[in-house]
């Protein structure tokens, strides 16, 4: 495996596990519609939370979460569209995301953004 999605993949567990210790249930991980993947769908309380999860293993390229740019937001509100119909949603959504920068093997910075953007409003 390349190490970018090496290092995508470790960030993800680490944000689950996270999320995990904040009391989430985690519902979907790697959920896949179209173009669009939604690295994890949980459950926060009565919210349904869609989270991007950025990695980086410098900070040399600038913060990860950064890289959310407006054309993933409006994928991940297709997605999630899509999602919350097929699981007949009628709670309160959240588009979160979280920022993983890997210091060194079990040493992580994690930045968790709530409510990080909602789709549509620019």
């Amino acid at each position: 495996m390349a190490e970018h999605l090496e290092v995508g993949k470790k960030g993800e567990e680490v944000a689950v596990l996270f999320l995990e210790e904040k009391g989430y249930k985690i519902l979907e991980k790697n959920w896949r519609h179209r173009r669009a993947e939604v690295d994890i769908i949980a459950m926060h309380g009565d919210i349904l939370v869609f989270v991007e999860v950025k990695t980086r293993s410098t900070q040399l390229w600038g913060q990860p979460e950064l890289a959310v740019t407006p054309k993933k937001e409006r994928l991940l509100a297709d997605a999630s569209g899509v999602y919350m119909e097929q699981i007949d949603h009628q709670w309160e959504v959240r588009f979160d995301i979280i920022s993983v920068i890997i210091i060194n093997e079990g040493r992580e910075e994690i930045t968790h953004y709530k409510d990080a953007f909602f789709p549509g409003l620019e």
